[in-house]
């Protein structure tokens, strides 16, 4: 097959993410798909941002959403559903924030308001996002820490005040296959709820990741990777 024909391949980053997210699938997916990586750093609601990536996209294209990314990919499968060819899901949620997280989130954009240095995803702060046994991982942690500290105050500001709505309707409507992936220690968005999203939406096709946090892509690329070949090689039309 040549390049021309592989399908086109819309990865979605998370919050304070950009390409680096995706580094390896980028590189490791390039023989059956042409990966393609949206700004997702400018718009003010989740609408914006989904008609900014379909405005670039191909008419019809495989869907990965990861954190952040994966509330773009439900609402671009509420006002376009029939140009996403299948969708995969990594370590992001489907409902809207409950009360405690909103809050917590709220508190956070207020924080990076405040005046001073903005040090990105902190040592800190880290501890919640990788499995604890990466914690030591220096070329990891300085990839991420690095991606979020060049992305900035203001992006984060625009990105965690994102008001959020709830996936289910549009995500079950959808006929094309799905991937649900999550790590099996993800602080964020844990597994169970990603069980229960699988449930939810009627996706059988659900991968927990051993020994990784939120942050799958960087910290199991192999897996991540190997997951969105096996997706990407289904036949259309089943989930």
């Amino acid at each position: 097959m040549t390049a021309a024909a592989l399908p086109q391949l819309i990865l979605l980053p998370g919050l304070l993410n950009d390409a680096e997210l995706w580094r390896d699938q980028i590189s490791g997916l390039a023989d059956v798909a042409r990966p393609h990586v949206p700004d997702l750093t400018r718009g003010e609601t989740l609408r914006e941002l989904a008609e900014t990536v379909l405005a670039e996209a191909e008419p019809t294209f495989a869907l990965a959403g990861f954190s952040m990314g994966g509330y773009v990919a439900q609402e671009i499968a509420r006002i376009a559903p029939q140009r996403i060819a299948r969708l995969a899901l990594l370590d992001t949620s489907i409902r809207v924030d409950p009360p405690e997280r909103a809050t917590r989130r709220q508190a956070l954009t207020e924080a990076a308001r405040k005046p001073g240095e903005f040090l990105g995803i902190s040592h800190a702060i880290l501890k919640s996002y990788i499995d604890p046994s990466r914690l030591s991982d220096v070329e990891l942690t300085g990839r991420i820490t690095a991606m979020t500290l060049r992305l900035g105050r203001e992006v984060f500001i625009r990105q965690n005040s994102l008001p959020r709505e709830d996936g289910e309707a549009a995500l079950r409507a959808l006929r094309c296959p799905m991937l649900i992936i999550c790590g099996e220690n993800d602080a964020i968005t844990p597994a169970s709820g990603h069980r229960q999203m699988a449930r939810d939406i009627g996706c059988s096709h659900l991968l927990v990741i051993p020994k990784a946090g939120h942050m799958t892509p960087m910290e199991t690329p192999g897996a991540v990777s190997g997951a969105l070949r096996h997706w990407l090689e289904r036949p259309s039309g089943p989930r």
